[in-house]
């Protein structure tokens, strides 16, 4: 059976998850985390963190990470396999349909309507990941790292990949010697 809940696990995410990474991180954490119990929250968001410093999409990155974690090579084998394939057939067949319809009102009306609803999707995740680095850390740590994050990113430019590894330092180094 674990085999068959890994499957799923991944492939509603992925076929549900338009609007690709941004849009699946939600999901796929609603599988791992809340339905599944694959992975705490903290753990959902290292993996997170983790992949987005990796090159290449984060969904397959997230499956490799996730499907490792529940059954080994086969977990990543079914994981990558739910989280391809959907993604490869579906633009397939959509690329022909929109291509034909690309300036209906309808598909420009459907493609907006979808932005909002993957922004809410980010902003609950982003709560969750909160009230967890509070819960670990504490507020006022949280919102300093946080701070920190958007000015470095914002008005220095620096890379987010390298905020990520500086975090992550931070997590390894700084963090245990206050425990």
């Amino acid at each position: 059976m674990t085999w068959w809940h890994v499957f799923i696990g991944f492939f509603l995410p992925n076929l549900l998850g338009y609007g690709g990474g941004p849009a699946m991180i939600p999901l796929l954490q609603d599988q791992a985390v809340t339905h599944y119990h694959w992975l705490s929250n903290a753990e959902f968001a290292n993996a997170l963190a983790l992949g987005n410093v990796l090159p290449g999409p984060i969904a397959t990155k997230m499956a490799t990470f996730i499907g490792y974690q529940v059954d080994g090579w086969t977990g990543i084998v079914l994981a990558l396999a739910a989280t391809v394939v959907p993604s490869a057939v579906g633009l397939i067949l959509l690329m022909r349909l929109l291509n034909r319809f690309r300036q209906s009102d309808a598909v420009k009306g459907m493609t907006a309507m979808v932005q909002p609803v993957i922004t809410v999707l980010m902003i609950s995740l982003t709560w969750e990941f909160g009230k967890t680095s509070v819960m670990k850390i504490g507020w006022i740590q949280s919102l300093v790292i946080a701070a920190l994050s958007l000015w470095l990113m914002q008005w220095r430019k620096v890379h987010p990949a390298l905020v990520i590894v500086g975090a992550f330092a931070y997590g390894g180094v700084v963090l245990p010697l206050f425990q």
